[in-house]
């Protein structure tokens, strides 16, 4: 992505794109916004023509066809509308890029203004109709809730666990959630892509909610720009209720939120988590999308999630119902101007069912699924029964600002007992004044702390990387055992069927004195802390922590991670291994000159509290 282009709400050709995700414009719209997209021009528009492009692109789609060949551009679930990949790719000097930077800076700021002066503010509505719901509670009347209920009987007051390793398996049990739920469907998740996997998993529970099946799923409101009529389509099933969380008041714009009420619309629901029947849970670090399954071609997120079942899953799906009836929540049909009927779920389900039809799953799916259950009793018997329990951050107390919420007070207050060691891994590592004081009390007190996180290389936000980087040489003087993922890892992924894709840590894990484990989606950084909702579970089981371990251990093998070191001068050092020989780099291994640049630069911003 050029660094330049994330100063606008985008050019014409991306922002087409980004609408061809769910309805592609025609073939004379497309040759069109070619037109427009000519380097010559810019790629930039002027505010009206913009507003009127997006609105004859939506008018147009599902009309039309998107011209053959053309593949849907891939979002950055970072940006926000503001941040849209640029076409083409241009080559500029330094101080081309300096410049264009600037211009666009003042472009963007001019767009913003005009758009705050003409468009007004909006609120989020309040006066809606809506009804409030609980978890299925009678979750032995359903065969997997008798069948797990087998094994909780001999284990009284504990609940059973399961780590889910890769990608292919963790996609399979969350389908065979929805084949097999008899009852309910509840899904909560931060991120759902529009792609192979997202598509797979809407239409499993939608089938799912045609045999009777109630489905709740609350999405945060962070990615689905530009699908609220989809979700509201969606939404008229008689048996599938959508809320979105903590919904942008500015449907078509939302960047004027981050001017407008940045102090809201900063809280998202970081959470992931999938329960049926009340029965059996999925919690941990995945969201719904090609990268987190190993279904990517270009990258692949190395993860881990927690299957459980027992008592704590009643736990978990009061925490689901407390953020379902929350203010914070609200329904689909408060955020959409028309009411959405059968005939329009009949309509997106036609299309969905095109889009699956041409999309590249590259694996069995029904094969897989109806393995999983056939072998479902020996699952069940492989879960590790032990004490657990669901650790969350309330958002009422996160809206009210609060320094820390009860995840990162929880997780503090377990640190505080370690008598020997702590393993980490996290997808985003930022620590402040206080953690390089932790780990130096640790360093003293001899507990050894050892920590994966994200190379420059790997790393999918540059600047959560800058954030690490600033204090990388206080962890490792400080003695903290400290590896960084290579991008070409082989173990989070195998090569697909069309090429090799590039490797990413996404796991939110800790491991404590080999006897306890937390799998969640709280990274180590200010932003899971403070500003956004998190959760995860706590296990009490050196079985489990011993899993855990192995496949920790994997990952900061040499051949898949850098360690990073102080050399003899006392200045940073990469030391890994290519074909069983050492190799040490003296700045990010695999970065860009610019990405270095960029990342030193962020340093130097007062954003430390918002990576």
């Amino acid at each position: 992505m050029d660094i330049a282009s994330s100063f606008l709400p985008g050019s014409a050709y991306a922002e087409a794109r980004r609408i061809s995700m769910y309805g592609p414009a025609g073939p004379s719209t497309w040759q069109k916004l070619d037109e427009l997209d000519k380097p010559a021009a810019g790629g930039y528009i002027t505010l009206v023509e913009y507003q009127t492009l997006r609105k004859t692109i939506h008018g147009l789609h599902v009309k039309n066809p998107r011209p053959s060949g053309e593949k849907p551009m891939m979002i950055n679930t970072q940006t926000q509308d503001m941040l849209i990949h640029s076409t083409g790719s241009r080559r500029r000097t330094f101080q081309q890029r300096i410049n264009r930077i600037a211009q666009l800076a003042s472009t963007g700021f001019a767009i913003l203004l005009a758009s705050l002066l003409f468009t007004g503010c909006a609120s989020v509505p309040k006066d809606y109709p809506r009804t409030s719901s609980t978890a299925f509670t009678d979750y032995l009347d359903t065969s997997v809730g008798q069948l797990f209920e087998e094994a909780a009987v001999q284990h009284p007051g504990e609940s059973g666990f399961a780590i889910i390793r890769y990608g292919r398996p963790a996609f399979i049990s969350r389908v065979a959630l929805t084949e097999l739920a008899e009852k309910t469907l509840d899904v909560q998740y931060y991120i759902w892509e529009a792609d192979a996997t997202g598509r797979l998993l809407a239409d499993r529970l939608i089938r799912a909610a045609d045999r009777g099946v109630r489905v709740r799923l609350l999405i945060d409101d962070l990615t689905t720009t530009g699908r609220d009529s989809l979700i509201a389509a969606l939404d008229a099933h008689p048996n599938i209720e959508i809320h979105i969380f903590n919904p942008f008041a500015n449907r078509e714009a939302r960047a004027l939120d981050f001017i407008v009420d940045l102090g809201r619309v900063n809280h998202r629901m970081h959470n992931k988590l999938m329960v049926m029947d009340n029965a059996v849970a999925i919690v941990g670090g995945r969201n719904i999308g090609n990268h987190y399954f190993d279904v990517a071609t270009d990258a692949n997120f190395r993860d881990l999630d927690i299957a459980a079942a027992g008592p704590v899953v009643r736990d978990i799906s009061r925490v689901f119902d407390h953020f379902w009836n929350g203010d914070w929540s609200v329904p689909i049909g408060a955020l959409v101007d028309q009411h959405y009927t059968a005939g329009d779920l009949a309509e997106v389900r036609s299309l969905l069912q095109e889009r699956i039809a041409q999309d590249d799953y590259p694996y069995p799916l029904d094969q897989d699924v109806d393995e999983l259950k056939a072998e479902l009793v020996s699952i069940r018997d492989s879960f590790i029964w032990a004490q657990g329990q669901i650790v969350w951050d309330d958002p009422s107390e996160v809206k009210e600002g609060i320094q820390e919420g009860k995840l990162i007070t929880a997780l503090r207050k377990k640190m505080d007992t370690l008598q020997e060691e702590l393993l980490i891994e996290s997808a985003y590592f930022v620590v402040k004044d206080r953690g390089i004081e932790s780990a130096r009390l640790f360093n003293e007190r001899g507990v050894r702390v050892r920590v994966l996180t994200n190379s420059m290389a790997s790393n999918d936000v540059l600047a959560a990387h800058a954030g690490h980087a600033e204090r990388r040489k206080q962890l490792v003087e400080n003695g903290v055992e400290l590896y960084e993922l290579r991008p070409d890892a082989g173990a989070p992924r195998k090569k697909m069927i069309s090429g090799e894709s590039k490797a990413s840590l996404h796991t939110k894990a800790m491991v404590f004195d080999r006897e306890s484990v937390f799998i969640g989606s709280y990274n180590l950084d200010p932003r899971s802390a403070s500003i956004n909702t998190e959760a995860g579970l706590y296990v009490e089981s050196p079985e489990l922590a011993r899993q855990v371990i192995e496949y920790m251990d994997v990952g900061v093998q040499p051949e898949n991670s850098y360690r990073v070191l102080l050399d003899e001068d006392g200045d940073l050092v990469w030391v890994t291994e290519d074909d069983g020989v050492e190799v040490r780099y003296h700045k990010d291994p695999e970065s860009t000159f610019w990405q270095r640049f960029m990342s030193g630069f962020i340093i130097l911003l007062p954003v430390e509290h918002q990576l």
